[in-house]
């Protein structure tokens, strides 16, 4: 499991065709992926399961905890995202609530996202629109 930000401070400013918007880029596939909205309300649960593919969890409001295939339990709030590899074992849990966006499918967010903790992001990339 590998934790990540997606929050406005990691992410670009975008001023291409007088834009000006900060723009966190998450993932890019060549393949199909699922996205879905998940709404986890108080004492909510993401029951613990093996990831049939790679799963990237955005928590968009609220906070919870996240584990892998350990006991461990990682605090998570708006703005991180969990991925989890294909075949992992991982569960969510909230005690207030949370609202998370699920993308599943073949994917590697190290391309746009900064592991949670590391100083800088990967700037080598295009990171334009």
């Amino acid at each position: 499991m590998k934790i990540y930000n997606f929050n406005k401070e990691s992410g670009k400013e975008i001023t291409k065709f007088g834009s000006r918007f900060v723009m966190s880029r998450i993932s890019q596939t060549a393949s199909s992926v699922h996205i879905g909205v998940m709404y986890l309300e108080s004492d909510g649960i993401i029951g613990y399961h093996q990831a049939v593919t790679d799963q990237l969890l955005l928590i968009v409001t609220g906070e919870g905890w996240v584990r892998g295939e350990g006991e461990e339990l990682f605090k998570v709030s708006t703005g991180d995202a969990v991925f989890w590899s294909k075949d992992e074992w991982h569960e969510t849990t909230t005690e207030k609530g949370l609202t998370a966006i699920a993308i599943e499918g073949d994917l590697d967010p190290n391309l746009f996202l900064k592991e949670k903790g590391e100083k800088h992001p990967n700037d080598e990339l295009d990171r334009t629109i």
